[in-house]
């Protein structure tokens, strides 16, 4: 019997947008290698995500939320027209780069559509009361989407189309985003960068991708001064760091907010496995930085609270990352056998000292923001 409390949007489709090979950055070519390499952003992740949900019995306690497709006047919320239209031309043609590192297929434009969509439905089933919270596997990912290109494996800015969609739907005024992929999320800033009505953080490794972003002295300008909060923190940060700017940092500011309405950008590409990132977070990280996320929308959005998958590149131990998210929305450990010895990694440095450097980071976002939101 499925738990009304909770969601979960996926559909097949989106397991054919098909990003392989793997193509080198100037020329566009494969890997001169016989076998070729897969691209890192695959359907295996998502695939292997919903495996694991169905294994643990996970998805039969969750209400099914069918993604619809989001309409170009939905994407152009925050998209450039000339954009979406040569994205579908790109698709159309056969496929190719959208712009930076955001390889689309022949079926892609359609696809991105639908993880947008995917997105929108889940908002739709948190604010009418179908579930209180919401899962969302979809793909292509997109904050680092911008409006007139793509980037980083994303088309469309799935979480700023939905945000925009949670306002022009159901009337939400004040929307907190979190982001913690690993990666920074460049699109989400640049769509909300002058807006006070919504507050985007983002805590990832600082310096990784893109270059240029995600600074702690960029914190929103003109009216949404201060509604951007970056946290990035130094390659090698693990679970008790990022714990505690969540705990010093991110619950604080969220309280003072109140949002309406609670969407995470969940990129489980700073685990301790990933090839795309240099963290060192466990399954338990994410199952307590979710706890975090649920309590805040439980304290002022009556729990109404949005997670939609982004990055993750591990293909051994995202998946069971992203398990953790759902265990944790639904209140239950499964037990299932973790790739990485839970028990080894709980006595890493990294889960359980926040060092120097780590520190002098959150100290220097806590300085920043002190004044606005009373830290």
């Amino acid at each position: 019997m499925p738990d009304r409390s909770t969601g979960l949007v996926f559909c097949e489709r989106y397991l054919q947008h098909n990003t392989n090979p793997y193509r080198l950055w100037r020329s566009g070519n494969p890997l001169p290698f016989v076998e070729q390499v897969d691209h890192p952003s695959n359907p295996r992740l998502a695939q292997r995500t919903k495996h694991l949900l169905d294994l643990t019995g996970l998805s039969r306690r969750m209400v099914r939320i069918e993604p619809y497709p989001a309409t170009e006047e939905d994407v152009t919320a925050y998209h450039t027209p000339a954009y979406v239209q040569r994205v579908r031309e790109i698709s159309a043609a056969g496929g190719g780069d959208t712009g930076e590192g955001a390889p689309a297929a022949p079926d892609s434009y359609e696809i991105a559509l639908l993880a947008a969509g995917g997105v929108m439905a889940a908002v739709d089933a948190v604010m009418t009361g179908e579930v209180q919270q919401c899962l969302a596997l979809v793909r292509p990912p997109g904050h680092h989407a911008m409006a007139d290109r793509g980037m980083g494996f994303c088309i469309f800015g799935n979480v700023a189309i939905a945000a925009h969609h949670a306002r022009r739907r159901h009337g939400v005024e004040r929307i907190l985003i979190v982001d913690w992929d690993v990666h920074h999320g460049n699109g989400t800033q640049d769509a909300f960068y002058a807006d006070p009505g919504v507050l985007f953080v983002s805590i990832h490794q600082d310096g990784l991708y893109p270059p240029g972003w995600g600074a702690v002295e960029d914190t929103g300008t003109g009216p949404g001064a201060g509604y951007t909060v970056n946290i990035p923190l130094p390659p090698g940060s693990g679970d008790a760091a990022y714990l505690a700017a969540f705990t010093r940092v991110i619950a604080p500011i969220a309280a003072r907010f109140r949002p309406e309405l609670v969407i995470v950008s969940a990129g489980q590409d700073a685990s301790a496995s990933d090839p795309l990132g240099r963290m060192c977070l466990s399954t338990e990280a994410y199952r307590r930085m979710t706890a975090v996320m649920r309590d805040i929308a439980a304290s002022s959005a009556d729990g109404r609270l949005v997670v939609a998958l982004e990055g993750g590149y591990s293909e051994i131990y995202a998946p069971y990352c992203t398990l953790a998210i759902a265990e944790e929305l639904l209140g239950e450990r499964t037990g299932i056998e973790e790739p990485l010895n839970p028990e080894r990694v709980a006595a890493w440095r990294t889960s359980r000292e926040v060092s120097h450097d780590q520190e002098q980071v959150i100290e220097r976002v806590i300085a920043v923001h002190r004044e606005r939101w009373g830290l």
